[in-house]
């Protein structure tokens, strides 16, 4: 009689290889899955305590954007809008304006009159404080933007302009006696001069007189003709 020959097909006890499961292999497989999860249990945690202990980030973080100021107050930016063409999200927007010696923003001919920042759109890579000529524009270590409306995530001009330090006036104002453009930019000034006074900005609507109010008006043009016996 011939011998039946031996099956090679797979079968619930063999591998895709044809080999068979050695006795208890399907009870060491999930052992050693869950020592890997055993052993994490020991290692040192890496929760941090966020916002209570907030973390200290590098030195060169791009965070959120900040408008730099000269040491005498007046503003850096020029509004060249190099800023704006550099950004590959279209999250900047500025419109520059002329300088005047009534009511001078910058030490150049131009300035910033309109500056904002959309963070809903922004990827803070950086490459606006790369194309801007004047270092106005730079990154601080801010990072906490989120917010509940689309509108409290576009900064405007306000929102980014640096505060004032000692020696300095805030914009607008005259520029230092005696200096120009270029000096500024070579650091020959350090600080405000004596005697400076902020000046009127007029563009912000400052020394206007406020709109008569209608009513108003109306009352005391009644008064007058009720005064004078006239009937209206």
């Amino acid at each position: 009689m011939s011998e039946k020959p031996e099956r090679t097909g797979s079968s619930g006890s063999a591998g895709s290889s044809g080999r068979a499961d050695e006795p208890g292999e399907k009870f060491q497989n999930p052992v050693a899955g869950f020592g890997v999860t055993f052993k994490a249990m020991f290692k040192k945690r890496l929760t941090e305590q966020y916002p209570e202990t907030p973390k200290t980030t590098a030195p060169r973080f791009h965070g959120r954007h900040q408008l730099n100021r000269h040491p005498d107050g007046l503003e850096k930016c020029v509004g060249c809008e190099l800023c704006a063409w550099a950004c590959p999200a279209d999250a900047i927007y500025v419109e520059g304006a002329d300088n005047t010696e009534e009511e001078r923003y910058s030490p150049g001919e131009r300035y910033g009159r309109v500056y904002q920042i959309n963070y809903a759109r922004c990827i803070l890579c950086g490459l606006c404080i790369e194309a801007c000529p004047t270092r106005a524009l730079t990154m601080t270590n801010e990072f906490e933007l989120a917010n509940t409306t689309r509108e409290s995530l576009i900064y405007t001009k306000e929102e980014l302009l640096a505060g004032l330090q000692e020696g300095m006036v805030d914009s607008p104002h005259a520029i230092f006696p005696g200096m120009d453009e270029q000096d500024y930019y070579r650091g020959v000034v350090t600080e405000a001069a004596p005697g400076t006074v902020r000046q009127t900005a007029v563009s912000k609507g400052e020394g206007d007189k406020p709109d008569e109010d209608p009513i108003e008006s109306t009352r005391a043009a009644d008064a007058t003709r009720h005064d004078k016996g006239v009937d209206a």
